[in-house]
């Protein structure tokens, strides 16, 4: 079953009922007005229901190509489902506008990753990375390094990676052993990474690679870690794209129910080492790195809620088209298994876990309430009251 159905209506509910737009009531976000968000999330919609959507299946079936040169081909329709989104401006709107974005509130950029997620996760995971860079870059890069590298991280014809553990490190990141050496303006990076979320496609014309790693003389433990801003191609003064880096594939890892998503072993420096820039402080780069953790953290738990709105939708359906057992309502035989309290109790309980995960993720990332926001028991009124508008969902 390839069904899936962007549940605008319910993110409509929690923005307007429940949080009742309050990000619109923070500074910088004057511009942005309810009958546009409601326009951004019909637009979203399409994008997910119409494009994304029906490449799931593609995605799991077909999977990730690595040829011999180390290059990945990702499932057919996946770049131009990419670039669609690209074209369209999504890959911003959580952006400031001094970044080049659209300045949107996150919680409008959460409510459009949901539905993404939910139509294509293998595919969402793409623009979840890049994200956490450009928030790390923002955070933590230098001028140079934010003029060179966000304009085309925001537009999203660029994407970004993270690149933390190793095959003898697991989650231990003091025991990371990939080198930096000081090499002029830049430093020589070797060294393998692995469970690269696409870490290597042929969805954009860049990949930048944010690399933790140590210089040689950096002392052991979580204090000598460093974060370096590795790109796929060089960039030239002028923003053109230079040569290749000495960044490889290795192997495509298998995750199950992503295999769309091209993970990889990385090989950073199997030849003359892979150029890498300094980002931020030495030995602060497990702090900085985790910016775009933080942000990432975020994401993956609106992936979630994609996940499991897609599971209520294809449980729903299920369920009333299957023929099993008599009625307990009409004593009728062969009736939809919909019809059996305990399935309808399932059904039930899917959805209303479903509805409280994303009240609470949207509801982070609105942000702290004003002061001047609807009281709790004025909220709680408008809220059952839109509650009983929209009836149940069996």
């Amino acid at each position: 079953m390839n069904y899936y159905a962007a549940p605008v209506r319910d993110l409509r509910f929690v923005l307007e009922e429940l949080l009742a737009h309050r990000s619109l009531d923070l500074p910088g976000f004057e511009e942005a007005s309810p009958d546009l968000i409601e326009a951004v999330l019909e637009e979203a919609a399409k994008l997910a229901n119409d494009v994304w959507a029906p490449l799931n299946d593609v995605g799991d079936k077909h999977g990730t190509t690595r040829h011999g040169d180390g290059s990945i081909s990702t499932a057919p329709g996946f770049a131009e489902a990419y670039q669609a989104y690209v074209e369209g401006g999504w890959n911003g709107i959580g952006v400031s506008e001094s970044l080049g974005g659209q300045n949107l509130p996150e919680v409008v950029a959460s409510s459009v990753q949901e539905m993404l997620h939910g139509a294509n996760m293998a595919l969402g995971l793409c623009p979840m990375l890049t994200a956490g860079a450009i928030e790390a870059l923002s955070h933590h890069g230098s001028d140079a390094q934010k003029t060179t590298y966000l304009p085309k991280l925001v537009e999203g014809s660029w994407t970004g990676t993270m690149n933390l553990t190793e095959p003898q490190a697991g989650s231990d990141l003091s025991k990371v052993r990939t080198k930096a050496t000081p090499e002029g303006d830049h430093y020589r990076i070797r060294g393998q990474k692995i469970y690269i979320t696409w870490g290597e496609h042929d969805a954009a014309e860049n990949i930048i690679h944010l690399v933790l790693a140590r210089k040689p003389d950096a002392p052991e433990g979580n204090r000598g870690i460093s974060l370096f801003l590795v790109p796929k191609f060089l960039v030239n003064e002028d923003g053109s794209l230079g040569e290749r880096n000495d960044v490889t594939c290795a192997s495509i890892e298998h995750k199950l129910g992503i295999h769309g998503s091209p993970t990889c072993t990385l090989s950073f420096g199997e030849q003359e080492g892979a150029i890498g820039y300094l980002v931020g402080e030495e030995g602060r780069g497990l702090n900085h790195m985790f910016t775009m953790m933080n942000e990432a953290r975020h994401k993956v738990g609106v992936q979630g809620i994609g996940v499991a709105e897609r599971a209520c939708q294809h449980a729903l359906a299920y369920a009333v088209e299957r023929l099993q057992g008599r009625s307990p309502r009409s004593g009728k035989a062969d009736c939809a298994i919909s019809d059996h309290l305990d399935v309808r109790r399932m059904l039930l309980s899917m959805r209303a876990r479903t509805e409280a995960l994303r009240a609470l993720a949207l509801t982070c990332a609105a942000g702290p309430a004003p002061r001047r926001w609807i009281p709790r028991a004025t909220a709680s009124r408008r809220t059952h009251a839109a509650m009983r508008r929209r009836g149940s969902m069996c």
